[in-house]
């Protein structure tokens, strides 16, 4: 009866070792060469040249980070490109770094045009008033209070005309 169920276990025992032998992928690359592997093909492989599959494995596409060293290994000598190995959470972190870097170019850009379109605003509103011949008065260096002469005045409106050219576009 115990040699019985040490046959029992041990049959099931080579039973459970055999089964990973019988998941072996069979493609042609693209030398038209047959390849066999434990692991799927590499992502450049299309469908039709799969010629065999495991029993489990479904036909959906294996994703490129789930490929292993072994598999870039088998790749390099079979001549083909090896596969890029690429970490989900590397690769998230990188993506989110990107969008907060275009998210605070965005921003500065807008601060950037919001700042022009004041100026804009501003020299437009001092060009009027210095053309409809308001009294102007600016403070001198020495802090004193000075009106502008036609002189001045046609200076100002030249300065303010600049402005407006560069930052009302």
């Amino acid at each position: 009866m115990r040699t019985g169920f040490v046959a029992i276990c041990g049959a099931l025992l080579i039973a459970t070792l055999c089964t990973p032998a019988l998941a072996q992928w069979k493609w042609r690359d693209k030398n038209n060469q047959v390849q066999y592997s434990d692991l799927p093909p590499p992502q450049g492989v299309p469908d039709s040249s799969i010629l065999q599959r495991p029993a489990a494995a479904n036909r959906r596409p294996v994703p490129a980070v789930a490929a292993s060293s072994a598999q870039a290994a088998a790749s390099a000598t079979s001549g083909l490109a090896p596969v890029k190995v690429v970490e989900p959470e590397l690769e998230a972190k990188l993506r989110k770094e990107e969008q907060e870097k275009a998210a605070k170019a965005k921003a500065e850009a807008e601060k950037l045009a919001a700042q022009k379109a004041d100026n804009c605003n501003r020299a437009r509103l001092q060009l009027r008033g210095l053309e409809d011949g308001l009294r102007v008065a600016r403070v001198n260096q020495k802090g004193e209070r000075e009106l502008l002469d036609d002189k001045a005045r046609a200076e100002e409106v030249a300065r303010t005309r600049d402005t407006i050219s560069a930052d009302c576009k």
